[in-house]
């Protein structure tokens, strides 16, 4: 009689440049362990986006998934034989599954923006947000804004004339859109008025200005490291509620592994691992 085989190993990982200091690992090497799949691996590759494309032609059948960070989230969805409509909507993927048809994209970007305003963020219904920056995170973020019932959206962006993608991603989703000069707009009333306030400025980019934030009742500050930002000393001290890339990261992961594992993803033992890799930072809610 033949020996009865164990489970077979299975493969994934976190492609981006740079990608040394990305936490994926820990949250997935966390869900593996917790529901049982002890041959399972979960790595760092270094690739930029013309090295995704190799990387993917190269991978054997062991490999079932991978978490795509920058700079190759566009390329994701190109090289995808199939996609989400939100991955298409949002024009990139940071999700790749292998299925019998090839690679599937999908954007779970979109549900850690979502999951970070409900647990973080206390957000529960609203029809208005003021976002910060046009870049791929805020295009996740409109996505999410949609998905959480707002309708109107003030964008505040450096460039206007370089906004259009974002308008457009906004146009499709049904969302009205207006859209503002960062540097020539006083935020303080604009914030006031909105139901929920997304920055995806880099660090230091708005420290000058959080006063003008301060006041805004729920607030998704994308940055998490250095911590705490000058946004999140400002918006916490004024009594706001505050939702960081951080539990962005988290609440995005638990489609990830899902969508990998086939399984419910394990959200206690993968906040319980974040927690303690980042020194117990923020207290990465789950939520209801």
């Amino acid at each position: 009689m033949a020996a009865q085989q164990g489970p077979r190993a299975r493969a994934a990982g976190v492609v981006g440049s740079p990608i040394q200091h990305s936490l994926s690992p820990v949250l997935h090497q966390a869900a593996y362990r917790a529901l049982g799949l002890h041959e399972w691996s979960y790595e760092r590759l270094e690739r930029d986006a013309e090295g995704l494309h190799r990387l993917v032609g190269e991978l054997d059948s062991d490999w079932v998934g991978l978490s795509v960070t920058m700079p190759g989230k566009q390329a994701a969805l190109e090289l995808a034989a199939t996609a989400t409509e939100r991955a298409r909507t949002v024009g990139a993927a940071n999700t790749l599954v292998r299925s019998g048809r090839g690679w599937a994209a999908d954007c779970t970007d979109v549900d850690g923006v979502v999951g970070a305003l409900h647990a973080a963020g206390g957000f529960t219904d609203g029809d208005s947000a003021l976002l910060l920056g046009a870049g791929g995170t805020a295009l996740a973020a409109l996505a999410a804004f949609a998905e959480l019932g707002i309708s109107e959206v003030t964008l505040a962006v450096r460039e206007p004339t370089r906004a259009g993608i974002a308008v457009a991603t906004a146009e499709r989703l049904g969302l009205r859109i207006r859209t503002l000069r960062l540097h020539e707009t006083e935020l303080t009333a604009v914030a006031g008025a909105a139901d929920v306030v997304v920055s995806t400025l880099p660090a230091g980019a708005l420290d000058e200005r959080v006063g003008e934030l301060a006041g805004a009742g729920c607030v998704l500050d994308v940055v998490y490291h250095p911590w705490p930002t000058a946004l999140a000393r400002a918006v916490t001290s004024a009594g706001g509620r505050l939702a960081t890339g951080l539990d962005m990261l988290l609440h995005q992961s638990f489609g990830q592994v899902e969508q990998f594992t086939g399984l419910p993803a394990p959200r206690e033992a993968m906040r319980d691992a974040l927690y303690e890799a980042t020194d117990g930072e923020l207290s990465l809610p789950l939520g209801e």
